[in-house]
């Protein structure tokens, strides 16, 4: 898939969004430094939350409490989302620094004020992931769409990915953990393959909850060709994301070591150039392991393999020389050649 003019697939180094989400408290100004340092350390892409809380859900939400608040979740969002006007500032300043930005709208008018301000592409998170109406209503607008599958199973997540097809829009999968943090005893990096496996040809990432860089890192070796994770300027600052989220020196660790652990990861088993030197060396040649006599047969007793590799023949073709018989005399250490035999 393509997301402005950045690829993203297996054949591409990992996209590492930093995920600012709520994180700004809802203030525009530390929203901004956030990006500032974001695109400070290398980031490609910065993602945000849009949520218009009055169509985004009901009263009842006034009495729902997350797991990582002592607030309702109307609370949480209302004392943090954005204003439009200021959503906007934040979209232009961001672009404006080189830098990709995306949001996840929570809802239908939240799709449509995205699609007005023609983001290049929507994130639906994993809470959205089985709200069928929102993903059809957002497939409409035919962009790209990076799904998080976070709460659900492969055969759960069909009936959504079967609209994203049906709809003709480019698409990702991000295996996920929908708990803040996530331990490592619940997070499922054989997700990342177990999408990739059940949906061929469809990038899959991975959407990080858990405490440091290293689950979002190995899902690199597993394939995982989009890193997303919680983002802040600063892990001081309050907030129901700030325990799992990164600072700038982390983003910046993830980006680079997840392009060198994708490097690493589509370098076939071979002999590298690089290693030839030391093969010279490192390798063993065939030697008399004892004094030899002209016209001897060779046993395996009469030969041994040692470094250097310099030598004629090398200690992997041992066997071929077992058998062949001498036409000189040779003293112990001597590597042999093909050409001391009848």
């Amino acid at each position: 898939m393509k997301i402005g003019t950045r690829e993203i697939g297996y054949g591409h180094a990992p996209l590492v969004i930093a995920e600012i989400g709520i994180n700004h408290g809802g203030s525009l100004d530390v929203a901004k430094e956030m990006v500032r340092l974001a695109a400070a350390s290398g980031c490609e892409c910065v993602k945000h939350q849009t949520h218009i809380i009055e169509d985004e859900m009901t009263d009842e939400a006034k009495q729902i409490f997350p797991p990582n608040a002592d607030v309702s979740i109307w609370e949480v969002m209302a004392n943090c989302a954005l204003s439009l006007d200021d959503e906007i500032a934040l979209k232009d300043y961001t672009e404006s620094l080189g830098m990709i930005y995306i949001s996840t709208p929570f809802s239908r008018a939240a799709a449509d004020f995205l699609n007005e301000i023609d983001v290049p592409a929507f994130k639906i998170g994993s809470g959205e992931a089985d709200n069928l109406p929102l993903i059809r209503h957002i497939a409409r607008f035919g962009k790209p769409v990076i799904m998080s599958t976070g709460m659900q199973s492969i055969e759960t997540i069909k009936a959504s990915v079967d609209i994203l097809v049906e709809s003709g829009v480019e698409f990702a999968l991000l295996e996920c953990t929908n708990l803040y943090p996530s331990p490592p005893e619940i997070v499922s990096l054989q997700g990342v393959s177990e999408l990739r496996a059940a949906f061929p040809g469809v990038p899959v990432g991975f959407s990080d909850h858990s405490i440091g860089p290293e689950m979002a890192l190995a899902s690199v070796a597993l394939g995982a060709c989009i890193l997303e994770r919680h983002y802040t300027d600063s892990r001081y600052r309050a907030g129901p994301d700030i325990i799992n989220s990164m600072d700038p020196s982390e983003l910046r660790h993830i980006i680079d070591r997840s392009r060198e652990i994708w490097i690493a990861a589509n370098n076939p088993k071979q002999r590298a150039e690089a290693e030839e030197a030391v093969y010279k060396f490192a390798r063993a040649s065939v030697v008399a392991d004892k004094d030899l006599s002209a016209g001897h047969v060779i046993t395996e007793s009469d030969i041994w393999a040692r470094r250097p590799g310099s030598g004629e023949i090398a200690g992997y073709e041992f066997d071929k020389v077992v058998g062949k018989q001498i036409n000189r005399d040779i003293t112990r250490n001597t590597q042999l050649k093909w050409s001391d035999f009848k």
